[in-house]
Order: C-alpha cells, then sequence, then structure tokens
C-alpha cells in the first residue's frame, strides 16, 4: 500500500528523483594524479592517466569523479590497483631501540581515455621542452 500524503488531496508520495549525472561520492572524491616518468609514458604511448583513489572508491565513481575534476574528457575504462603498504623502521639511540611502523595501503586507478582526448596534467613538462631550431 502506497502512503498517502493528505486525506483531502488523496495524492500518493513519490520517491524522490535521483540525479544520474553525477552521485554525491564522484562530487566529493578527489583523485590525485600520480606523477613518474612511468606515467608520462603511459600517458603519451597509451592515453592512460594514473591517479591515487581512496580505498572505498570503485570503477564508476572514479569515471565521474574524472568528468567532475577535468569536464569534458570520454573515460574509456578504469581499472583498479591496490598498492600494499611497506614496513617502515626507525632507529634511535645507537641501534639499540629499533621501532617499526606500516604505511597505510593505497590505491591506483588506471584510466583510458578515448583517442583524442588529454587531462592538463603534464601541460608545465610539455611547455618547458625548448624548440628545436632549424638552420
Amino acid at each position: 500500500m502506497k502512503p498517502v500524503l493528505s486525506k483531502k488531496t488523496k495524492k500518493t508520495a513519490e520517491p524522490p528523483k535521483k540525479d544520474r549525472s553525477f552521485s554525491e561520492a564522484s562530487k566529493t572524491m578527489f583523485i590525485k594524479p600520480r606523477l613518474s616518468e612511468k606515467t608520462y609514458g603511459l600517458s603519451e604511448k597509451l592515453n592512460v592517466y594514473t591517479f591515487e583513489v581512496p580505498t572505498g572508491a570503485t570503477r564508476h565513481t572514479v569515471a565521474e569523479a574524472i568528468l567532475a575534476q577535468y569536464g569534458n574528457v570520454s573515460v574509456k575504462s578504469v581499472r583498479i590497483a591496490r598498492v600494499p603498504g611497506k614496513t617502515q623502521r626507525s632507529y634511535r639511540r645507537r641501534g639499540r631501540n629499533v621501532r617499526s611502523g606500516q604505511r597505510s595501503d593505497t590505491r591506483k586507478a588506471y584510466v583510458t581515455l578515448k583517442a583524442g582526448d588529454k587531462l592538463p596534467i603534464y601541460a608545465a613538462v610539455e611547455e618547458s621542452k625548448p624548440a628545436k631550431e632549424s638552420k
């Protein structure tokens, strides 16, 4: 039985409509690009960009966060990999007091864009390259 809003009008309550364009999690989720020589090579050759994502992120929320942060790009695919945290040791007092800890686990997402789409992550690197002079 459907819930009734008022007895006079006998109108039934409709469930609230969801905005399908972006979910609330992807609007608030901030993804940070991973900058290294390997990721630069992947972006140049295969049009794949690498990001650090929260541990609870899914492929769909990462794709929506890319659209929310970078605008009009078409995400072709998203792959997510877990990076285990490394064990860290600290030595004190000439090696007598050894403490060890663990870095937290992280996740990284490999985002493939459609051909022709680019993200302005490496724009400063490309601008700083000097132009070749012809004689």
